[in-house]
Order: structure tokens, then sequence, then C-alpha cells
């Protein structure tokens, strides 16, 4: 875990400043502010939805963000980062693809999004994208927002270090980084190659799940959730900064640096998390539990109950159920399950399921264990278990993927992965 100064808390209403004197007491747009600084908001909801889901921060800072040329297309070679719709239908097939490999040319975090599918639409506010990044050089001058959702970064190989307007953040496997809707960063790897997973989400915020009959303690802990300080850089020359609105990218000169922010306060800001942290639960008798149970965040849809997006991780644990068949049963689901693998093997999949791939199933789409998995579980000793190398994560979704035409081309897609499940023999007997 990284050693940088943080606050911590989900969602509080943080106040920090790099500079004593950043922030005014008593208003929050003097008709001065101190040290000459601009104040500007920064809203990620509504001005009047309901105070506790109203998120705002404001921004005390060098020069205000109207300080920059007109955004255009950027002219460059088709990127590989995309938003709905693509051009061909997926068929409802289960999918799955080896860890990606980096391109041959080193790649910023932000040409090395690679998109593998997506949902929804970003004009809508609903659904969501997952990508594959890769990152390999710093962004040097060039700076990123999203107007179309907030980021979630999985870390798979290598750390990042995430310097945005509000602070920064340090992520490596294990951990997760979020960048909310329309904040400025830049995502530059503190190894020689980094790898990763991104959920793109067009819909609601990220929250924590209501805990309901769990009670009061269990999954994620409020208090492991961290934030930065206030750190700004007063730097001037040649920048760029670009944006993704409405599935198109469009850059935009700066003669400043963005990372100007010496204070600010309030709740919409980035935060991190660290994996190991989640306070798993499970049966402790038998049969086993719905995946839901290890949900760390999720989007909520407009359906009660039913989500836009859930960040679902499979983490260490004990199994101790008796007579039970303790890998994931066989199903099939209304939701739509994307899935990676953080380290170790994930216990439905013996072969073929490796850190930095992915699997898709679509809505109504069968799966479950491979032979080998559930032959292993049906003459195991159902001794208790530790699953003690293992992080597995899903992106799970109320509306189904679509695929783009880059992941379905791509070499690593697995042409026969249907075949992990043809030793599943017949053992039915009549009597």
């Amino acid at each position: 875990m990284s050693s940088r100064e943080y606050q911590t808390g989900f969602g509080n209403h943080f106040s920090t400043e790099a500079l004593s004197g950043a922030l005014p007491q008593g208003q929050n747009n003097p008709q001065k502010v101190g040290l000459g600084l601009y104040a500007e908001q920064l809203s990620g909801s509504a001005f009047t939805v309901p105070r506790a889901q109203n998120l705002r921060t404001w921004l005390y800072r060098i020069r205000p963000s109207v300080l920059q040329g007109p955004f255009r297309p950027i002219e460059r070679a088709p990127s590989l980062f995309k938003s709905r719709p693509f051009q061909e239908p997926t068929a409802p097939n289960a999918l799955r693809w080896d860890p990606f490999s980096f391109p041959s040319q080193p790649v910023d975090f932000l040409d090395g999004l690679h998109t593998i599918a997506g949902n929804g639409d970003p004009d809508g506010y609903r659904g969501c994208a997952t990508h594959i990044y890769f990152a390999t050089k710093s962004m040097g001058s060039r700076f990123f927002y999203n107007a179309d959702g907030e980021f979630l970064l999985v870390p798979e190989q290598g750390r990042l270090l995430l310097r945005t307007e509000m602070g920064e953040l340090e992520i490596g496997a294990g951990e997760i980084g979020v960048i909310p809707r329309g904040v400025k960063f830049q995502a530059d790897p503190l190894d020689p190659q980094a790898r990763g997973y991104v959920c793109e989400n067009y819909g609601q915020p990220f929250r924590l799940p209501d805990l309901g009959l769990i009670g009061a303690n269990g999954l994620a802990d409020p208090r492991d959730f961290c934030y930065p300080v206030a750190r700004f850089e007063d730097k001037t020359g040649s920048f760029q900064l670009v944006s993704k609105y409405r599935g198109h990218l469009y850059q935009a000169d700066l003669d400043h640096s963005p990372l100007d922010v010496v204070g600010w306060h309030g709740n919409y800001a980035p935060y991190k998390y660290h994996l190991d942290r989640f306070q798993v639960l499970g049966s402790i008798s038998f049969d086993h539990p719905d995946p839901s149970i290890f949900t760390v965040l999720t989007s909520p849809s407009e359906i009660p109950g039913t989500a836009n997006v859930d960040f679902v991780i499979f983490a260490a644990r004990w199994l101790v159920q008796t007579n039970t068949f303790r890998p994931p049963y066989y199903h099939r689901n209304c939701m739509s399950e994307f899935m990676g693998l953080i380290r170790g093997k994930y216990d439905a999949k013996q072969t073929g399921f490796l850190p930095g791939g992915v699997s898709l199933h679509n809505c109504m789409t069968p799966h479950g264990p491979d032979a080998e998995s559930f032959e292993k579980a049906v003459t195991s000793d159902l001794k208790p278990q530790f699953l003690s190398d293992t992080l597995a994560i899903m992106f799970e979704s109320s509306l189904p993927f679509q695929v783009t035409p880059f992941a379905a081309g791509a070499k690593e897609l697995q042409k026969d992965y249907l075949s992990c499940w043809k030793g599943l023999k017949s053992h039915f007997k009549s009597e």
C-alpha cells in the first residue's frame, strides 16, 4: 500500500488545503478568495437531488477552467477507446479472452485504453463500458476528463499514479481507484508496464450498497476508502486537455497545468480502496450464496433493486459449507457479467482464465464451472478450505453487453472456450 497521505471515509465532506488561507471561512464564494484564487464548483449531481445523494465540491484554483482553447476533434488514428453503438450485433455466446498483449510501441494511459464491450448510452446516463488499459509511459503534457461517466480502475499489473485536480492517488494490483465524471487527471505508470481493467459508468455514481439484513457491519467499510489531500502545481507552457464527450474524443489547448487547485472542500472527489479490506460474508451451513454479497460498489438503476452496474469481487475466503457443491452453481442470469482476474485462480475455472484475461456471459447465457472443476467439487472431501490466492472481479450490469470489433477480432479471443464444458457427462439414474 502507498505511504502517501490520504483522507478517509466514503463520501465524506472533506476539507483540505495545500496552503493555509486557500479555503474561505463561513461562505463558499466570497467577493475575494484568499491567496488571489478563483472559486469554482464542480457538481456531480443535479442541484436539487436529495441531500444524501447531492454531490459537489468547491475548488479554489489559480486559474479558472474557462481559460482554455476551443475543443476540436482529435485527428489521429481511430481510437480503440469507444462507446456504443458498435456495428455488429453480439450473439449470446459465452466468450473468453486470454490476457491481452501489451502494444508493441510505448503508449500512455489514454492511448492504451482498449474497449472490450459496452451497453446503454452516455447520452441517456445509463449503462457502462468495459476496457483494458495499458500504460508504458507518462501522459506528459496531456490531461483527460470524461464527460460521459466515471472511471473505476482496477490494476492487474504495475502501479499507477493518478494525478488529479484534488490531489494524488497511487494504486496497484489489489486496489481500485475511482475518478468521478468531469474530474481532470493524468494516469502515469510507476512501473515499466501497467495493465488493468476499467469500468466506465454512465449511470448514477458508484456508492456503497445497502446492507439490509446484513446489518451494520460487513462488505466494504466506509473508513477504508482513501481520498487525496490538496496538492497543486503552478506551471505554464503548452498543455492539452482531452475530453470524452458523447462517445467522441476532443482536445483543447491550455497554457497552464489544470492541476492548480490549492484547496477544496466537498464530497465529489477521486478515491481509492484496497480490496483486501473487503469483509467477505458467506454461508456457514450449506449452499452457495448469491454473488450479490460480494458487491463492493453499486450504481443503482431506475428499477429498485436492479443495478445499472455492480462492482463485485471474489476474494480470499473460507469455504465451510456441508454437503454442498461449493463452486459457483450453473446458472442463467438476467444480469450480464464481465469478469477479470487479478491473481491466482477463480474457483470455477481450473484452466483458461488467467490474470489479465476476460470472460463475458451475457443475459441468459448459461455458464458455470468447467468439467474439471465439477469433478473436483463432487469428489473432494468437504473439509474447511481457505481459498488463499485468488482475486477475481466482475462488472455486472442489468443491460447486455455488446462486444467491440477490436475484441471480436482479437487474437486473444478463445475460439474453443465452450470446450471447457464438453467433459460434463450425464450421471442420471432412473432408480
